[in-house]
């Protein structure tokens, strides 16, 4: 709503509301009887009339039935003159008792007048200026801060009442050690001075989503004690011309001012694209920002003190200019933490949670493999909301193991119920991709089974890497395909036909294949990569893929991912017919239980 209507809107309002007020106290809500002189008259020689109370030139009258009226007199006529003017015997007037009063004014009756037809109208006038006038300054300041920068600035305190250290900040080992230099250089500028040292005057945190790299800088701003500048890319950026240029030139100003200090930008990628290479050419707003960016971080002064920290999981798209020495001249990569700093990230996770004693924190770490800090943080909820959602005191094992199946697949559809001929499906599938998972070379263990739905999965088989793995053979990865058919081999085996509950399966052990032969070079095709990633920039994914082979090797290729599907699958038909019984046994039990665990599996596996 325009302002100027709502005030008058809300002017009317209180109009109104005094309005009622004055109605009430000025119109009583019962109306008295009002008699004639001549009824008075009439009344008081019948002998009705008891008592007669002049106020002035009203006349109260009150009846011998204790009924009252009122009537009026004329002006400075006495009220017996006027009695026996009009007919009143002199009998009759003496059986009536007369009460002269003097009138009392109050000093509402001339006082609320006063105030409603003399001071209020001013009041509600110069409250109307006075709106006018606010709203219209307010205007005039947002028109002068709407180039100031967004940026949240935490004290030396921090980031707000909560001072984050390093030791708040579990694994990510070696990113800490390089960011032990820019905090000793916030803390004694002058010992590098002095030798001739320069600071990276930027520093580049890259890493996935959740790997924690807005609390290492919360980190550094906690360990070196001074102010920090937080602002996210995309504030930067209005509809309107110039606007981010100049909020990047008020927030560089800010932190000189307040230097020694720390200018942390998240999410760089969404200014610091590669110029060029999107819509609107070299006029465009975000281009402009980051020309901007790109001015004042050369600018720096060695004693400015004044430090910047990014984020991004974007590097590849990033400007060359802003990756340059001079600039963000270094580059901290954060990885997925392993099994030990799991273990430390839910440790610290769970500081706040009444814990069980049979709380196993490596056991949960060992179940979470390429989990991030942000994944951990996220089981140790989970695991206490299912704790109070069973009303207990403490948070036990079972919830945090739960919590990792919650996390990993979505919460349990219990009211998911599969008909006795389904239910028999899903047991023979989760049996196949167990079975053959665990008889074909270099797989991960089998740590569940289970057909009870959760999220969009009717079932699942889960398995968990007993160690940490960054490389992966070509056996390893036909194992995966097996193990990825395993389930509809099953189903062919005991059905005679497949259902489409393996959609998944497929789709994923295909672009397995695939990567194998275009990628990873593991095929008779040689060591060579086929296929080169094209990227808009603009629209910030990969959304094509440029081939730079021929149509002969198009072939070819689809040929050797048809060798590869038909290979893990034979093997996978192999495993199961040389193990049928074993396959009737695991899911015969699914069906019953619905859910096997590793060690029941091992026994089940050691007893066939």
């Amino acid at each position: 709503m325009n302002p100027l209507l709502k005030n008058f809107a809300f002017v009317i309002l209180i109009l109104l509301a005094v309005g009622g007020l004055f109605s009430l106290l000025y119109f009583p809500s019962t109306t008295p009887n009002q008699i004639s002189a001549t009824q008075l008259v009439s009344d008081i020689n019948a002998g009705n009339v008891k008592k007669v109370v002049v106020a002035g030139d009203t006349l109260n009258i009150t009846y011998t039935d204790d009924k009252t009226a009122t009537s009026m007199k004329e002006a400075n006529v006495s009220v017996t003159d006027l009695l026996t003017n009009l007919g009143v015997t002199k009998d009759s007037l003496q059986k009536v008792q007369i009460d002269i009063q003097a009138p009392q004014e109050s000093v509402w009756t001339w006082l609320l007048p006063a105030l409603l037809y003399g001071v209020l109208p001013l009041l509600l006038i110069g409250f109307f200026l006075w709106t006018m006038m606010r709203q219209a300054k307010t205007g005039a300041m947002q028109a002068f801060d709407f180039t100031k920068a967004r940026a949240r600035i935490f004290g030396a305190e921090g980031h707000g009442k909560e001072k984050i250290n390093f030791k708040d900040v579990a694994g990510l080992k070696e990113a800490k050690e390089e960011l032990v230099e820019i905090v000793d250089f916030l803390k004694f500028p002058q010992k590098y001075v002095a030798m001739g040292a320069k600071i990276p005057r930027g520093v580049l945190l890259v890493g996935g989503a959740g790997v924690g790299k807005t609390l290492l800088a919360r980190a550094v701003a906690g360990e070196a004690n001074v102010p920090f500048l937080s602002i996210s890319g995309s504030e930067f950026v209005e509809m309107f011309v110039g606007v981010g240029s100049a909020r990047v030139r008020d927030l560089f100003s800010m932190a000189k001012k307040s230097a020694p200090s720390i200018v942390f930008i998240d999410e760089l990628d969404a200014i610091g694209r590669h110029r060029g290479a999107g819509i609107g050419g070299g006029h465009d707003e975000r281009e402009q920002t980051l020309n901007q960016i790109l001015v004042e971080m050369d600018g720096f002064e060695k004693e400015t003190g004044v430090i910047i920290l990014a984020a991004t999981n974007r590097p590849d798209i990033l400007d060359p200019a802003l990756l340059r020495p001079g600039r963000f001249d270094r580059k901290i990569v954060l990885d997925p933490p392993d099994v030990h700093d799991r273990e430390e990230i839910l440790k610290i996770h769970s500081k706040t949670k009444p814990l069980a004693s049979d709380v196993n924190f490596k056991e949960v770490a060992e179940r979470t493999p390429g989990f991030t800090g942000a994944d951990l943080a996220n089981v140790a909820n989970e695991a206490a909301l299912l704790a109070a959602r069973y009303n207990k005191k403490e948070v036990d094992q079972k919830e945090f193991l739960d919590a990792i199946e919650k996390v990993l697949l979505g919460p349990e559809r219990k009211s998911h119920i599969l008909s006795k001929k389904e239910k028999e499906i899903a047991a023979y599938h989760e049996a196949g991709h167990a079975l053959v998972s665990t008889f074909s070379p270099d797989t991960e263990p089998v740590r569940k089974i289970s057909i009870i739905a959760r999220g969009m999965a009717a079932g699942y088989t889960l398995q968990v890497p007993s160690e940490e793995r960054k490389m992966k053979t070509k056996t390893g990865f036909m194992s995966e395909i097996a193990t990825l058919l395993g389930g509809c081999s099953a189903e062919k085996i005991k059905f005679g036909e497949m259902t489409t509950g393996a959609s998944n399966d497929l789709q994923r052990a295909s672009e397995l294949a695939r990567r194998l032969v275009k990628e990873f070079g593991m095929s008779s095709l040689g060591l060579i990569a086929f296929g080169e990633k094209e990227e808009l920039v603009f629209l910030g994914k990969e959304i094509s893929e440029q081939r730079n082979y021929s149509e002969k090797i198009a072939e070819r290729i689809d040929e050797e991912v048809d060798i590869i599907i038909k290979g893990a699958q034979k093997n996978a038909e192999i495993i199961l017919l040389k193990r049928k019984n074993l396959l009737d046994k695991v899911a015969k039990d699914l069906i019953e239980k619905e859910t096997i665990e590793r060690a029941e599996f091992e026994k089940l596996i050691k007893s066939k």
